[in-house]
C-alpha cells in the first residue's frame, strides 16, 4: 500500500490554473493516466496524464526532453498506444514518473515553459480503453448489493452461505469494453417472460447499469505463484470508474448453473482515467469485519489490510433521459454511495484470484462488482432502486423508470475528499443505450 509523500501535499498548486479550482477532478495531487488523441484526427493513440482541464501529452513531453534520463524510459513507454508496457515497469517506476510530473507541473517549475507546449485540452481529445485488456474478472464485493438482490429472489435466504468466506467472481471477457461516451444497441438474447411456456429471442426488456470500480493490474505473477495479500496492492496500477451494464431478464434465465453470459458480454464502459494507488494514499482507512461475521481465512487477512485496506471513494450515479436532453435539462442523481462500504478489499481480490496459481498479466481488469451502501438510496443498480421493477422511480421531469429505456444516458462520477487532503476525482463514465438493431 502506498504511503504519503510530497506529491500528496494539499498546499501544492500548479501553473495549469484550471487544476487549482476546488471542484477540479484533476488537481496536481491526482495525475491519473489515460490514452488519448486529438478528436477527429488520425493521430496515434498515446498516453497522457490529466491536469485540470488539460492533458500532458507524454509522447510529446518525452520528445521535448522534459524528463531526466532515469525517468525518460517510463515516459517513452507511456507514449505507446496502451499503458501495458508502462504497467510492467512496477510501482517504483510508476511513482518516479508521477513525482517527476508533479515537480514539473508545480508553480515555479523551471520546466513549465517546455511542458506547456505538450498540453492538449481535454475538450479537444478523444479516448480509448487505456490498456490492452487480456483478461477480465468481475467480482461481487458489496455485501449490501448481494443482500439486496438476494432478498428480491430469495426473501428467506438472501445471502448465500459462501459469501462471507470467499470473494465471489466470474471470468468475463474484454472484447466489448469501451470508454466513456460509449453508445451501444440494446442487446438481443433469450428471455423467459412470466407465465410463458418457452423462451423467446428478443431485445432486452430489463436493461440496467452496475456501478463499479475497475481495478487495473500492473505487474503480474507467474503460473503457480500466488500473490500474498501483503504484496497484493503492489501489483495494482490503479482504479477507474466502471459501468458493467446488465440485461437482467437474460440473466434471470441463463445464469443457472454456470452464471452470466449474454446478459453481461455486450458492453462495459470505463472512465478514460486510471487513478493510481499512490494518488489514493490519503484516503485510506481501516478495513473492518463485524465481530459476529466469520473472519477471513489467513491468506485473506493481514495487518496492513486491517490498518488501511478500505478506500474512501464517493460513488455517484446520474441519469439523463432523451426527453431531458432534448429539453436541455441536466442529468439527475439516482444514488450516492461509497467504496469504503465494500465487504471485500482490492488486496483480497488479488490474493484470492491468484491463490490457486492463476497468472495475472499487465493490463488485466477486475470489476469490483456493483457497489451499494447500507441505505436504499445508496443502491448501485436500478434492480435494487426499483425493487426489481415493482417500485418505479419518478424523475424531476415526471418521467418514470424501472429499467433503462432507449436514449437513456447513465453518468457515473467518483471522487475522494477528506480533511487535510486535496479533493481528487475519477472523471465521468458515461454511456447511452440505443435502440436494438433490427
Amino acid at each position: 500500500m502506498s504511503t504519503l509523500n510530497e506529491t500528496h501535499d494539499p498546499s501544492l498548486k500548479s501553473w495549469v490554473e484550471s487544476a487549482n479550482r476546488e471542484d477540479s477532478d484533476f488537481p496536481i495531487q491526482n495525475l491519473p493516466f489515460g490514452v488519448f488523441r486529438r478528436r477527429g484526427t488520425a493521430e496515434a493513440w498515446r498516453g497522457g496524464v490529466a491536469i485540470g482541464d488539460q492533458i500532458v501529452d507524454l509522447a510529446a513531453a518525452y520528445a521535448a526532453g522534459v524528463f531526466d534520463a532515469a525517468i525518460a524510459p517510463a515516459a517513452a513507454a507511456c507514449g505507446e498506444a496502451s499503458l501495458n508496457s508502462f504497467m510492467t515497469m512496477g510501482p517504483a517506476v510508476w511513482s518516479g514518473l508521477r513525482l517527476a510530473l508533479s515537480r514539473a507541473l508545480r508553480e515555479g517549475s523551471a520546466r513549465a515553459g517546455v511542458l506547456r507546449g505538450c498540453l492538449v485540452a481535454q475538450a479537444d481529445a478523444e479516448y480509448t480503453v487505456p490498456a490492452s485488456v487480456g483478461d477480465y474478472t468481475d467480482f461481487y464485493t458489496s455485501i449490501h448489493h448481494a443482500t439486496n438482490v438476494g432478498r428480491l429472489f430469495r426473501p428467506d435466504n438472501p445471502l448465500l452461505p459462501n459469501y462471507k468466506w470467499i470473494p465471489i467472481g466470474y471470468h468475463g471477457r474484454g472484447s466489448t469494453l469501451g470508454v466513456s461516451g460509449q453508445a451501444f444497441p440494446r442487446p438481443r438474447g433469450q428471455l423467459m417472460r412470466p407465465g410463458a411456456a418457452a423462451p423467446v429471442l428478443a431485445p432486452c426488456e430489463r436493461m440496467d447499469y452496475e456501478l463499479e470500480l475497475g481495478i487495473f493490474i500492473g505487474t503480474g505473477n507467474g503460473i503457480g505463484q500466488a500473490i500474498p495479500i501483503g504484496e497484493a496492492e503492489s501489483h495494482v496500477f490503479g482504479l477507474a470508474l466502471f459501468n458493467d451494464w446488465s440485461a437482467r431478464d437474460f440473466q434471470a434465465w441463463e445464469y443457472q448453473p454456470l452464471g452470466p453470459f449474454l446478459s453481461k458480454n455486450f458492453a462495459s464502459t470505463l472512465a478514460p482515467w486510471i487513478v493510481t494507488m499512490e494518488a489514493l494514499a490519503p484516503y485510506r482507512s481501516a478495513w473492518t469485519r463485524p465481530a459476529s461475521d466469520p473472519q477471513p481465512l489467513p491468506y485473506l487477512d493481514g495487518a496492513r489490510l486491517r490498518e488501511q485496506g478500505a478506500i474512501d471513494i464517493a460513488l455517484e450515479v446520474l441519469l439523463q433521459t432523451q426527453r431531458m436532453r432534448d429539453a436541455g435539462q441536466p442529468a439527475t442523481r439516482l444514488s450516492l454511495g461509497n467504496f469504503a462500504d465494500s465487504y471485500w478489499s482490492v488486496s483480497q481480490m488479488v490474493a484470492h484470484h491468484t491463490v490457486n496459481g492463476c497468472a495475472l498479466n499487465p493490463g488485466d481488469l477486475f470489476g469490483s462488482g456493483t457497489q451499494s451502501g447500507p441505505k436504499p438510496e445508496q443502491a448501485g443498480s436500478l434492480l435494487e432502486l426499483s425493487l426489481n421493477g415493482k417500485q418505479p422511480l419518478t424523475l424531476p421531469n415526471g418521467e418514470q423508470r424501472t429499467f433503462l429505456e432507449d436514449g437513456d444516458t447513465v453518468v457515473m462520477r467518483a471522487w475522494c475528499s477528506r480533511p487535510g487532503a486535496a479533493r481528487i476525482g475519477f472523471g465521468d463514465c458515461a454511456g447511452t443505450v440505443l435502440p436494438a438493431l433490427a
